[in-house]
């Protein structure tokens, strides 16, 4: 999949000694996973849907015969479940290979449509919408590469300005007045994640989406396009497009059990919101995204979608009490040697993130981690993996003190995750830091 994938940036399971290189095999010991924002396993009822559309709608979905047809109902039953999942209609599900696709499509349509509105203003009596120059793209300096690396392309390109508005120091909330502020008459874009896969920050994207509409309703004004990257936060919060407010939201299967495939929510496509192709072929997902579907993992996707939106609730209340018990654990252990990089003052965060550093000159977090014997967990993002041992750039951002940000661990956990295996975890860091301090 040309996914969104977030796993680990220092390969747990593997022990550094300066640049040398030893990898511990991890059949032989009780692991413990707690690296859910970087990818989760497939739940059982989403393995048993991806068999029977292997075995039963194997078919072409654009045929007749019946295992064509098997399929194409597969799919529409995913597509209804997905839909259902983010509070729109099936109609507004386009399928993708992933996050990274989803959010390419988003941004190449906001160029393809500043260029087609630009191009209908100029036959009007030679208006342009209040818009020159280049198509320009806001966004935060906290997003997913999917999002921030295309926008860069595009920038250096010349093919469209960019602003990468700073999230807050004090809350790691990229705020809504700083949004209102970046807005250009050429301004065709606004994305902004809805929770970062760092921190575990929502962000104000309700708020957001609520101003800019106003502004949208300004005569002559070339309309804003609005969208979040919502790969961290479905299967953990409520989630709703239509009250968010967005044209576009970027659905990341891997996130909540599902398999390795993505889909694209988006506000009535091509009628009430502009989506144009990156893709040309067989006329598939209503010619915006064409290619034969990949019909088990779209049903494995929609089986997913249809779990989370019966026990979300469940899920929720499970992942963030043992959140809690497990901040409480490393609190008591570690008593005032470590910091919290997941509480913001007036921020709300996702109930399963805890982003920590354990404070000391030896604990870098690629060095704890290397060394413990059953925690499977990373220092940050995938995205990130050129970086090195490079403190996170996303924690910089949000205030986090260099010599903080490079102990830091995210340890995200899942619907599983059980209170005793919590204990296991902080008992295998406390032997871990024991060993680093008394090797130093």
């Amino acid at each position: 999949m040309a996914n969104q994938s977030d796993d680990i940036t220092s390969q747990v399971g593997h022990a550094f000694s300066g640049r040398s290189f030893q990898h511990y095999s991890e059949m032989n010991l009780d692991r413990i996973y707690m690296d859910c924002n970087a990818t989760t396993p497939l739940e059982p009822e989403v393995i048993q849907a991806i068999s029977e559309a292997l075995q039963d709608a194997w078919g072409n979905p654009s045929s007749n015969y019946i295992a064509g047809a098997k399929a194409k109902a597969t799919i529409n039953q995913a597509r209804e479940n997905v839909a259902r999942m983010v509070g729109g209609k099936a109609e507004d599900i386009i399928f993708t290979s992933g996050g990274t696709e989803a959010n390419n499509l988003v941004l190449h349509t906001a160029l393809e449509h500043f260029r087609t509105s630009c191009g209908a203003a100029e036959q009007r009596e030679g208006h342009r919408n209040g818009s020159t120059g280049l198509p320009h793209i806001i966004t935060s300096n906290v997003e997913h590469d999917s999002v921030r690396l295309v926008a860069e392309h595009l920038q250096k390109d010349g093919k469209a300005d960019v602003t990468y508005v700073p999230v807050s120091k004090g809350t790691a909330r990229v705020e809504v007045e700083d949004i209102i502020a970046a807005v250009r008459p050429n301004t065709c874009l606004i994305s902004v994640m809805l929770a970062n896969n760092e921190t575990g920050v929502i962000m104000p994207v309700q708020e957001i989406c609520q101003r800019i509409k106003s502004l949208n309703k300004q005569p002559e004004r070339l309309r804003i396009l609005l969208h979040t990257d919502a790969a961290q936060a479905l299967g953990k919060i409520r989630v709703d497009a239509c009250e968010l407010g967005v044209d576009y939201l970027t659905v990341v299967g891997h996130k909540f059990y599902a398999p390795r495939i993505g889909a694209l929510f988006v506000n009535g496509p091509g009628r009430r919101t502009p989506l144009y192709p990156m893709l040309f072929g067989g006329g598939q997902e209503r010619n915006f995204r064409p290619g034969t579907e990949n019909t088990p993992m779209i049903a494995g996707l929609g089986k997913a979608a249809e779990l989370v939106t019966s026990n979300l609730s469940d899920y929720e209340s499970h992942m963030r009490t043992t959140k809690l018990y497990l901040e409480e654990r490393l609190k008591a252990v570690f008593n005032g040697k470590i910091r919290f990089n997941s509480h913001f003052p007036g921020a709300d965060v996702l109930p399963n993130t805890c982003n920590v550093s354990i404070l000391g000159p030896t604990l870098q977090g690629w060095r704890v981690l290397s060394n413990c014997r059953r925690l499977l967990a990373s220092v940050g993002a995938a995205c990130h993996s050129d970086s090195g041992n490079r403190p996170s750039h996303i924690l910089l951002s949000c205030g986090v003190p260099s010599e903080v940000a490079a102990n830091a661990l995210r340890l995200s956990v899942g619907r599983t995750t059980t209170n005793a295996e919590v204990d296991a975890v902080v008992e295998d860091l406390k032997k871990t830091v024991q060993l680093l301090e008394e090797m130093n």
